[in-house]
């Protein structure tokens, strides 16, 4: 079966999907290439080999990671994300791309590699929430405080907000109930029309709601950084906030691109209680959507 590619009206091309089979349990996947911005707002799609099988994803490398590819609109180079394809047993495939340059072949009008850390890109990350450190300190006594917050009752002011009720976990024992999990702390947390993703993020199911788009990674498989940028740069092309839920934990490096990036990140545990793991989680989590 070929790749399966159509355009918008403008033209541009859209995703495409070829058929996956893991070498590894024989289990049959369809696999849909991301689409990422480039800087003068076209998206990008890789286009996918459907004649070549995918490689187990067994050693990494950054020549192996990230693929350069000039935008068909503007002419301008950046490097993405090679596709892979997480499949529930624990394999990683790599996904063959058509006219991906060899590694380290250095052709001709290919953009330079980014340096090993650098956000993948023209976009430039986000700018960190302030935190509890950089506020400004008040300068009321405890007097005045509790004076002013007298007042503010006299004169009839709102009332703070009732605390939310606890969240109820849900025992996971599948993939599915970590789904599930993951989509009922989402509407804890206030965000309502939880549904799947239109995009399928490369490990995992994706989750959207109004302004915003989660991963929930069942895999046994730690998320790497990659993970974590893949979902940055598809909640940017949504102009969505992002969070990421991770059955296995995260890697030092991951956490740390996802602190760089502020995107939030939560480890389910088998009782069904997802658990921040950094500030912009923690955050997240004390203060709701």
């Amino acid at each position: 079966m070929g790749a399966l590619s159509r355009r918008d009206a403008w033209g541009w091309a859209m995703p495409e999907s070829v058929p996956v089979r893991c070498p590894a349990c024989r289990r049959e996947h369809v696999y849909t290439a991301p689409v990422y911005p480039c800087a003068c707002g076209a998206p990008t799609a890789l286009r996918l080999d459907p004649a070549a099988a995918p490689v187990v994803a067994e050693h990494r490398s950054w020549d192996d990671e990230w693929i350069p590819l000039r935008c068909a609109h503007c002419g301008r180079g950046n490097h993405w994300p090679h596709p892979e394809l997480g499949c529930p047993c624990g394999t990683v495939l790599r996904i063959p791309v058509s006219g991906a340059p060899a590694t380290g072949s250095g052709a001709p009008g290919a953009a330079p590699a980014p340096e090993p850390g650098a956000t993948p890109g023209a976009a430039s990350p986000p700018t960190p929430r302030p935190t509890s450190a950089s506020a400004p300190q008040s300068t009321q006594t405890p007097a005045s405080a509790s004076a002013s917050a007298t007042a503010s009752g006299t004169h009839g002011a709102p009332a703070a907000p009732a605390a939310r009720p606890a969240f109820q976990p849900r025992t996971i024992r599948t993939a599915r109930d970590a789904v599930t999990t993951a989509a009922l702390y989402l509407r804890w947390l206030g965000y309502q029309d939880i549904r799947r993703a239109d995009q399928r993020p490369p490990n995992g199911i994706g989750l959207a709601a109004h302004g915003l788009l989660a991963q929930v990674d069942p895999t046994v498989r730690p998320a790497a950084p990659r993970d974590v940028e893949c979902l940055w740069l598809t909640a940017m092309t949504e102009s969505a906030e992002c969070v990421y839920f991770s059955l296995a934990g995260y890697t030092d490096d991951a956490r740390s691109r996802a602190d760089t990036l502020c995107v939030p990140l939560f480890v389910l545990d088998l009782t069904g209680t997802p658990r921040p793991v950094n500030a912009p989680a923690g955050e997240l989590s004390a203060d709701g959507a």
